[in-house]
């Protein structure tokens, strides 16, 4: 009885945090959707400059509960500029927290609001936030043949227009890899040794129109394009195999003790630009990915596992990067919800949020 008490409120430590970064929701797209209408009849980038600075506060609130609250130890490896510039950013996929890591560098950079995502499509239809990363820049892609390539192009050239600082973030895989799922990486293996590509073991193989239509639309306004290997410590089992990364359910129950990030700047120069070469070029980067990660989970050598190659800092965020953002946020919804126009207000929110933003990416399809 005791033991199972136990092991129920350790899994339960997911709770407040997913109640309080769902709970503000109303709040924030109140908040956004306010200024979005008093922002219409002045020029755009007035509209994106607060429109980031929203989207800071929501996601260092985030980043709270993801690193103060769980205590995971960041460690990255290779040069992060100090400074924020306008990127693409090409990761390996293999969970939901690593939209949380885009977030952590970002944030080091003092660049967390210009983090814009390239999504599947089905994530669209997520309650007020799928609605919302569409307003924030975010672009919903279909994969093969239904991907739009127009739309992205004329969604990324909105924001050149505007001069918006871009951190757009691409998984080029364009599925998560889970070691559960044999078919999926048998079939990704296949089809890179039919197309006469080098077999990769811990990624997928990457798509690349995603990845070549962002960089050839702005490729006169990025500084660099970061590309971004992510491992999650305690992902192996004891016969020494690779184990599915954690939820973000597991993650904020404190299952990840630390999180390894590779990064390498590139420069745009070194980037070929017809879309084949540019493909050929991207798998070789995924074929790199591949090594630091076999490095990391199958070095023959222990005291190599659980490490990339390399110097590393072990990156601790300042509370004062966070802590405002949850005391604003938490207490504006604590207000609203203590009076009953509020609590008629929160609950309308989420309905009629929900339905407008469901309407508005039916409309958008």
């Amino acid at each position: 009885m005791l033991l199972s008490l136990v092991l129920h409120t350790y899994s339960m430590r997911y709770v407040l945090p997913a109640a309080v970064m769902l709970g503000t929701a109303p709040t924030y797209v109140l908040a956004w959707g306010a200024w979005r209408l008093l922002s219409a009849l002045l020029p755009a980038r007035f509209y994106w400059e607060l429109d980031d600075r929203f989207y800071s506060i929501y996601q260092s609130m985030v980043l709270f509960f993801f690193e103060r609250y769980t205590g995971v130890q960041v460690i990255i490896y290779g040069d992060l500029p100090k400074n924020k510039e306008n990127v693409v950013c090409l990761s390996n996929h293999q969970s939901t927290v690593d939209w949380i890591v885009a977030d952590m560098l970002a944030i080091r950079q003092n660049a967390l609001g210009h983090i814009r995502y390239v999504l599947k499509d089905g994530l669209k239809w997520l309650p007020l936030y799928g609605w919302y990363f569409s307003q924030h820049g975010g672009i919903y892609v279909k994969r093969s043949a239904k991907f739009n390539e127009e739309e992205m192009r004329n969604k990324l050239q909105a924001q050149v227009k505007t001069e918006t600082p871009v951190y757009l973030v691409i998984f080029p895989e364009g599925t998560r890899y889970d070691p559960e799922m044999r078919k999926v990486i048998a079939d990704s293996q296949l089809f890179a040794e039919k197309e006469g590509l080098t077999v990769l073991k811990h990624v997928v193989t990457p798509r690349v129109k995603a990845t070549h239509v962002a960089i050839d639309t702005m490729k006169n306004y990025l500084d660099a394009v970061y590309d971004v290997t992510i491992a999650y410590e305690g992902t192996m089992d004891h016969k020494g195999q690779r184990k599915v990364a954690p939820s973000m359910t597991e993650f904020l129950c404190k299952e990840c003790p630390k999180v390894h990030i590779y990064l390498d700047r590139i420069e745009l120069k070194d980037i070929p630009e017809e879309q084949m070469y540019m493909r050929r070029w991207l798998h070789e980067r995924f074929e790199i990915k591949d090594k630091l990660l076999m490095e990391f989970y199958d070095a023959k050598d222990s005291k190599r596992r659980n490490k990339f190659p390399g110097k590393c800092v072990h990156s601790k965020l300042s509370l004062k990067k966070t802590l405002p953002s949850l005391l604003f946020l938490g207490g504006l919804t604590a207000s609203m919800l203590l009076t009953e126009f509020g609590r008629k207000l929160y609950v309308n929110t989420w309905i009629y949020g929900t339905l407008i933003g469901y309407l508005w990416v039916s409309i958008k399809a």
